[in-house]
């Protein structure tokens, strides 16, 4: 990243009746991650989106999980959203697309972004459970549709094949991870210009 180039993290607290979230970003990180949200396997997949997008987070979630897991995963993926959104400002200089097939074992899942200030997710995922554990699969979409929309992108989800539902699900958290990675990351070229010809992202 240039020298002159401010900072590019976040931080967001969301507090409601349901949920209390805390989310803090670096988007120049090297993918270290803090995750307690009180799921399981929701801090599992967000370790991954963290490792493979090397962008640093910490994440702390209290939710009613007496009654399940949707209101913190669904408030955990607004205030990420947000704190993506805030770490990028007005998205000088970034890459902006990105877009990966993403492999793991005998899964194949396709992520593209556009990092456009414009909000919008395409989710054509089929899980042959409604579980994986004790988690609810349709989760996965709720969480991808809060940061597409909080965080100001257009994303597309694509799971091209697979059989297990666990590395379906996994495989949308890296792919996601590594197109944000290139997405968000400098262009030299791009001389600090907001790659737009409208003059904005935001």
């Amino acid at each position: 990243m240039a020298e002159s180039m401010p900072s590019r993290s976040g931080q967001v607290s969301r507090k409601t009746n349901e949920t209390a979230v805390s989310v803090s970003v670096n988007i120049d990180g090297t993918g270290t991650s803090k995750i307690a949200t009180g799921v399981g396997f929701f801090d599992h997949m967000l370790d991954q989106l963290s490792r493979h997008s090397l962008i640093d987070m910490e994440i702390k979630a209290d939710g009613d999980l007496h009654i399940d897991d949707h209101h913190t995963v669904e408030d955990t993926g607004i205030a990420l959203g947000q704190a993506l959104a805030k770490a990028l400002g007005d998205r000088r200089g970034i890459t902006r697309y990105a877009s990966i097939d993403l492999a793991m074992d005998e899964t194949m899942t396709r992520a593209a972004v556009d990092v456009s200030g414009r909000p919008f997710l395409v989710w054509n995922v089929t899980f042959t459970s409604p579980k994986i554990g004790s988690f609810d699969t349709e989760l996965v979409r709720e969480f991808f549709q809060a940061l597409a929309q909080h965080a100001g992108i257009t994303l597309h989800i694509q799971n091209i094949y697979g059989a297990n539902n666990h590395h379906i699900a996994e495989t949308c958290f890296k792919s996601v991870a590594r197109v944000l990675r290139t997405a968000t990351e400098i262009d030299p070229r791009q001389a600090g210009r907001v790659p737009s010809t409208k003059g904005t992202l935001a």
